[in-house]
């Protein structure tokens, strides 16, 4: 994948697993979570793939010491937009996209990546979000359009009005821009907000507001979205691979 670098999120605690373990080191049908993310990324063949590890680093790193990976540390967990921009500084030369992703979200298919790589790269888009329309949409960031369908911002579901969370596209966390939005954009989030994070979502508001194209892609199966917070989670996850792998 010519022109574009991967950029994988990988700091998390994982504090609702009430375990030791950093998150993306959990098992799933025996291979750390992360694994799974990385290889759907490695089948697009990008020429970098960058990780932002911050909670248990080391171990991370000595887990997937094989693994073509160029680390950047969070050493402060203050939120995606945060981790995001540990990254930069190792993105300064690259002019091309920057393809974003979770590294807790185990059921991404390279496909799916590949169909909004391609989408990002025919529209012309500064910054693609991929979203996914939900049933129940509960606590995802909503995906707001304007008459003419155009993206207007992603809002917080916390943060949306009652009309608002009636929105049933929803923001899945992976996104694709531009490194010279990135650069713009990135350093000019603010952590004003209740949690006190920089939220990537942020970036949609700051690049729309710049005068860049902003674009929503709809991906078609919401259950490669799943992120994998609690134990529950994560025993969902190895019964969707189980069957994958057994070829249901």
């Amino acid at each position: 994948m010519q022109d574009t670098v991967a950029l994988v999120l990988a700091a998390g605690k994982g504090t609702r697993m009430y375990s030791e373990l950093a998150k993306v080191l959990h098992p799933i049908c025996g291979r750390p979570m992360l694994s799974y993310t990385l290889m759907a990324v490695e089948e697009l063949g990008f020429d970098r793939v960058l990780a932002v590890a911050g909670h248990q680093a080391e171990r991370i790193k000595e887990v997937f010491a094989d693994a073509q990976v160029e680390w950047v540390l969070q050493s402060q967990q203050l939120g995606t937009a945060h981790a995001v921009l540990c990254a930069l500084p190792q993105l300064t030369d690259f002019a091309g996209s920057v393809l974003i992703c979770c590294g807790d979200t185990p059921l991404l298919t390279a496909e799916t990546l590949r169909m909004f790589q391609n989408e990002h790269v025919s529209s012309d888009a500064d910054l693609s979000v991929l979203s996914m329309l939900l049933d129940e949409p509960g606590s995802y960031g909503r995906v707001v359009r304007d008459s003419e369908g155009k993206v207007a911002g992603i809002i917080e579901a916390k943060d949306a009005s009652e009309q608002e969370r009636t929105i049933r596209e929803v923001n899945t966390g992976i996104y694709c821009a531009g490194a010279a939005l990135l650069h713009g954009v990135i350093p000019a989030i603010s952590n004003t907000n209740a949690q006190g994070e920089y939220y990537l979502t942020d970036m949609v508001k700051l690049a729309l507001e710049r005068g860049w194209k902003v674009q929503a892609v709809v991906a078609s199966d919401p259950i490669e979205f799943l992120g994998v917070n609690t134990e529950e989670e994560l025993a969902l996850a190895e019964e969707v691979i189980t069957q994958r792998t057994q070829g249901h």
